[in-house]
């Protein structure tokens, strides 16, 4: 039996803090066994991540992001799939977490419950660690998630 949570994780870790979301993948295989949880890292998100996304209850998307807000700044959304994202394309090149969760509805019929957590970064130039700002907001953001995990 498949893991009823789905946590994919995705930037890229060799450009400083767009790989927070790396750290905390690694970070959290120590805390989710895999029976609990599958973890995955990726580059971006693709079509492929619908059937993962089908077979779960809850999916947890981490990232980075530019802003608004100030670095280390964690911000979480329930992502919620409107029935016009229900024609989302297969075709392109990256996508979307509702994008993908449109992708599940309408190829596998299910719409797991899913959550965008997201750390304002500083600094996205080459390099594999991450600013001081970002890098003390990772317990919070472990903590975020672990949270999620165990509402759904």
């Amino acid at each position: 039996m498949a893991p009823r949570l789905l946590i994919v994780a995705y930037g890229n870790p060799l450009r400083s803090d767009d790989g927070v979301a790396w750290r905390a993948a690694a970070a959290l295989q120590k805390i989710f066994s895999p029976a609990q949880a599958e973890i995955l890292t990726l580059h971006q998100l693709g079509p492929e991540l619908a059937e993962n996304a089908s077979r779960s209850e809850c999916v947890i998307f981490v990232d980075a992001t530019t802003g608004p807000g100030h670095p280390g700044e964690i911000q979480a959304k329930e992502v919620l799939l409107s029935d016009s994202h229900a024609e989302a394309s297969a075709l392109c090149h990256a996508m979307s977490p509702s994008h993908v969760l449109a992708l599940a509805a309408q190829l596998y019929r299910r719409r797991p419950r899913a959550f965008c957590i997201t750390v304002v970064g500083k600094n996205f130039n080459h390099g594999e660690s991450l600013s001081p700002a970002v890098e003390a907001a990772l317990p919070a953001l472990l903590a975020r998630i672990e949270e999620l995990a165990t509402q759904r």
